[in-house]
């Protein structure tokens, strides 16, 4: 389902998942009103009150399983393990024993406190693309055990906990999101071990788009994402920062620790390092480009050189380019090394000896041409109307702009005073330099 088609309609729909068994939906039992309810034995005699759900949150299981309840016996907090768990029902708990082992509770690796730890605390929605508040939890019995299966975040259900207790334990499985659409955030629900984490979360972020995480990191408070981009490969979280506004990016930059700031701006495209690095003061693009590697910390300070405005401060360094005496072939191959920067390459700079311009190919040509034509054959062509339009690092970018509309074209060379290529600037590029109070076009935030 398309990011558009679900922005389209808000609502949510079990089409999947636990959650769309009608047998587990009519067995939803909430949290909210499970919290403060009665636990009895089996002769229906009160022995204490629930306080909060423990759930193995991080474990290898797609719904989470409950592995105890805290509750309050007299003045007493104590745990009862889920073995001892007879039957959950809206408001109550009833134990399968009289007999039973109560003991203090200490947090194992992955465990959580669903009403303390998740209950009202942020999420996200992956299969919506947005930030939200857990309203309420939704337990379930699922085969021989109680499992979260799903979270409700409508408004009403907000005013239903507010009102009479027989509202509070009534579930309303018609605004549920299957628990497996959901990636949870919460200081108290990071005590599990790192890698069990991971896997429970990028198998749910994994799916987002760049534009789609920036949008989530921009909602996110501080310390959520912070975990988020813990969460996530460097390089993933990169392109992600890539699309964030530019205000909401350096507040994150200041945020994270130096180090892994660092690697964040050495994982993103030059061009994109380098706006982002002048955002921040001297002191702290300095404290990161010394934690970067000498050759990438070198290009970022070329790059920096150049003032915001022109050409140059746009621009990215990242070329690919050819001689005439290549061939088709051996030109494709380097392009295929190059795969990770897709989005930064529209064309090859074919040059002479001296690295001097002499056309930019761009990649239409080069997948039609045959593998063994040497290059110097698609230098002819468009050599017939004249040298390439090219600009240079102090050209104002209004200047640029102009250049690129008449020669239509999707970017344009920068190019020294001897004519040697230095970067390119694309088109999107100058868009966001020359449109900077409109920042990045967010899709889902304009409908919303």
């Amino acid at each position: 389902m398309s990011t558009s088609a679900r922005l389209r309609d808000r609502r949510v729909h079990l089409e999947r998942g636990a959650t769309a068994s009608k047998a587990v939906r009519t067995s939803l039992v909430s949290l909210a009103g499970l919290i403060g309810g009665p636990v009895t034995n089996q002769a229906g005699e009160e022995v204490g009150r629930v306080v909060d759900v423990v759930a193995r949150l991080y474990g290898e299981e797609s719904y989470p399983p409950v592995t105890g309840l805290i509750l309050r016996i007299g003045r007493r907090r104590t745990f009862l393990a889920s073995d001892a768990i007879g039957r959950v029902h809206a408001g109550h708990v009833r134990l399968r024993t009289a007999r039973i082992d109560m003991r203090d509770f200490a947090r194992r690796p992955g465990e959580v406190l669903l009403a303390r730890d998740v209950l009202d605390h942020q999420l996200v929605d992956v299969d919506g693309v947005q930030v939200t508040r857990a309203a309420d939890l939704y337990l379930a019995p699922l085969v021989d055990k109680v499992v979260l299966v799903g979270v409700d975040v409508s408004l009403p259900t907000l005013l239903r906990r507010l009102g009479p207790r027989r509202w509070q334990a009534r579930p309303t499985p018609e605004r549920v999101l299957d628990w497996q659409a959901v990636a949870p955030f919460a200081e108290q629900a990071t005590e599990g071990p790192p890698e069990v984490r991971l896997r429970a979360s990028r198998t749910a972020l994994h799916r987002l788009r760049p534009a789609d995480l920036a949008d989530i990191l921009e909602d996110l408070g501080r310390s959520e994402r912070q975990q988020l981009l813990g969460w996530l490969e460097p390089e993933h979280a990169a392109d992600a920062l890539e699309e964030m506004e530019p205000a909401e990016l350096e507040n994150l930059l200041r945020e994270a620790q130096p180090d892994h700031a660092a690697r964040l701006i050495d994982e993103m495209e030059p061009d994109e390092a380098a706006d982002a690095l002048r955002d921040l003061t001297g002191e702290e693009r300095e404290a990161l480009l010394a934690r970067m590697p000498t050759g990438e910390a070198a290009e970022l300070r070329r790059l920096l050189t150049h003032r915001e405005g022109t050409a140059g401060g746009a621009m990215t360094i990242l070329l690919v380019t050819a001689r005439r005496d290549e061939t088709v072939a051996e030109v494709r191959g380097r392009l295929a090394q190059q795969a990770e920067h897709r989005t930064e390459i529209d064309a090859v700079a074919v040059v002479d000896e001296q690295d001097r311009l002499l056309c930019d190919v761009g990649l239409f040509d080069l997948a039609v041409a045959e593998d063994t034509a040497p290059i110097a054959d698609l230098v002819s062509w468009p050599a017939q109307f004249g040298p390439p339009v090219t600009v240079h690092a102090d050209t104002p970018l209004a200047e640029a702009a102009d250049q690129l509309v008449a020669a239509r074209a999707s970017s344009l060379l920068v190019v020294d005073d001897t004519d040697r290529p230095i970067g390119r600037i694309l088109a999107d590029d100058l868009l966001d330099a020359m449109l900077p109070e409109r920042g990045r076009l967010h899709f889902r935030r304009f409908l919303q």
